[in-house]
């Protein structure tokens, strides 16, 4: 499902316009996204939480060459789900 396709659906059921659903789908990434990169984590009770990872730095190969290369650290989004949306999966 795209972003297009999910706001589509959010103004079905919600009985709001697309233009509206779509601005309401980019306020909720765009807050998520603000707030991770503040090092904040977001929960959403009965769907999961959102968080950041930090990768360590570490070495590495270049697939080409072969040659070593030192990867930088790194943050990177994680997503934990939440018991009830894993029990709505896995009925």
């Amino acid at each position: 499902m795209t972003k297009n396709e999910l706001a589509g659906t959010v103004a079905e059921s919600a009985g709001i316009g697309v233009g509206q659903a779509r601005s309401a789908v980019d306020a909720v990434f765009d807050t998520i996204s603000s707030q991770l990169a503040s090092g904040s984590e977001v929960s959403i009770a009965g769907f999961g939480k959102f968080g950041v990872s930090n990768r360590a730095a570490r070495m590495g190969r270049n697939p080409a060459t072969g040659a070593t290369i030192q990867i930088r650290a790194s943050k990177a989004a994680k997503f934990s789900a939440a018991s009830a949306l894993k029990k709505h999966l896995n009925p």
